[in-house]
């Protein structure tokens, strides 16, 4: 073939693949294709007639490589095959083609087989197959490809949410199951100071009650002699022993309920809540559950409660929790400090504070035990982590507490020097808790 005809040739059929590959300008189809062109795919439903339904499927082309990313693609013309009398050319090109979509990777090995007459002094195609070098079913072209490509992945985003939500319910389970068992936990560890703080008005309950019964023989007695005066001295005594009575056997009361509050899952509900009285039970029972498991154990215990705190909107045996976990915390440092120091020196101390001013309310809490090391503070609040020995902590204590007042709109933060202290303190608001 003459080689200025080949050239044109060549020309034009790059021109006809860019116009499928690129964003080419779609009237140049006219002169490169014959109005009553056709083409075909692997199937017999993949047919394009005439040079306007070509241009369509280009411009569908060229709108779907809006939605892809990393686009190129290489020609390789692999056969060429000319007519006797050099008017009919029919060239096959293998197309390597590489697209990103929704960050999948995707290669496409295309084939493109095209006949192409020469006419008034022109080439242009006139018939083209098209399919992929692969075995393939149904669309060839790719002219749904992203369609399908958004499919795919729809159904495998599906799959995934169903994996993911069957793993958020376990974990949920989980969470309930480690929750409960660390709200055990703390509650076991106030078994012994529920022990010692019950029988204190158990003892006033009982000693009160015999006293009593022998100031009623008294009365006896003197009535027999007709005493009246004495009488009424003595029912008088007997009066203010009920009186105590009654007010030791309310106090054993409020302890069992406030543990049964403890104990029992949380309805989540914000009460009135007086905090000083909170506070001051749960610092109580803490450090007898301690003293409990180690007689020789003691410490100082400091309390310095805001007279003017009064009741506080919260979910109290949420609250109770963290304080109950702030103070089983303290005294296990200085108890541990305490183990640790050679000499006689040293007295564990653990103190509690609370603070209202006009919108917030302070609870602090401080002990003199060896304090947090710098490069662990950032973690403890995290959860599962401990820096306790194997057995003797969930790690879930501190990561729970930080989470209950989050939760009620507070804030919970640690202050600690190495080797001397660490200060616990939990700021809630007062406004937004009503």
């Amino acid at each position: 073939m003459d080689e200025n005809k080949e050239k044109d040739l060549l020309n034009t059929y790059n021109l006809w693949v860019k116009s499928f590959m690129e964003d080419t300008p779609i009237e140049q189809l006219d002169d490169l294709a014959s109005t009553d062109i056709m083409g075909y795919g692997t199937t017999t439903e993949e047919r394009v007639f005439g040079v306007d339904q070509v241009k369509e499927l280009c411009l569908l082309g060229q709108e779907q490589k809006k939605h892809l990313e990393d686009y190129n693609y290489r020609l390789d013309i692999i056969k060429k095959q000319y007519s006797n009398n050099e008017e009919c050319a029919v060239i096959v090109a293998e197309i390597d083609l590489s697209y990103t979509f929704n960050a999948v990777k995707t290669k496409l090995p295309l084939r493109i087989s095209t006949v192409l007459f020469h006419e008034f002094g022109k080439w242009k195609a006139v018939h083209w197959h098209g399919s992929v070098g692969v075995e393939s079913e149904g669309d060839t072209w790719h002219k749904d490809e992203w369609k399908r490509e958004n499919e795919r992945l729809q159904k495998k985003v599906n799959e995934q949410t169903t994996e993911l939500r069957q793993s958020l319910e376990h974990l949920k389970a989980t969470q309930t199951q480690l929750i409960q068992s660390e709200k055990m936990a703390s509650l076991g560890e106030l078994t012994a100071g529920i022990a010692h703080e019950i029988q204190n008005p158990l003892n006033f309950v009982n000693n009160f009650s015999e006293v009593s019964s022998e100031l009623i023989d008294e009365i006896n007695e003197e009535l027999e002699e007709g005493d009246i005066e004495e009488v009424k001295l003595i029912a008088s005594d007997i009066k203010q022993n009920l009186e105590k009575i009654n007010h030791h056997g309310k106090r054993a009361d409020d302890i069992i309920k406030g543990m049964l509050q403890h104990s029992r899952k949380n309805t989540g509900e914000k009460e009135p809540t007086d905090i000083n009285k909170l506070t001051d039970e749960y610092f109580r029972l803490a450090y007898h559950g301690l003293r409990a498991k180690d007689k020789s154990f003691n410490a100082k215990l400091e309390t310095n409660f805001d007279p003017n705190l009064g009741e506080i909107t919260v979910v109290s045996q949420e609250i109770g929790r963290v304080i109950l976990n702030l103070f089983t915390n303290a005294f296990y440092a200085v108890n541990e400090k305490q183990s640790n120091v050679a000499s006689n020196t040293y007295k564990p101390t653990v103190s509690v504070a609370t603070l209202r001013t006009d919108d917030i309310m302070k609870i602090t809490i401080k002990d003199n035990g060896d304090g947090i090391p710098k490069d662990i503070i950032d973690k403890i609040f995290q959860p599962f982590f401990t820096t306790k020995p194997t057995g003797k902590g969930t790690g879930l204590g501190l990561s729970m507490s930080y989470d209950i007042i989050k939760a009620h709109n507070g804030q919970l933060d640690v202050y600690t020097k190495t080797g001397e202290f660490t200060e616990f303190k939990i700021t809630l608001p007062i406004k937004t808790n009503k």
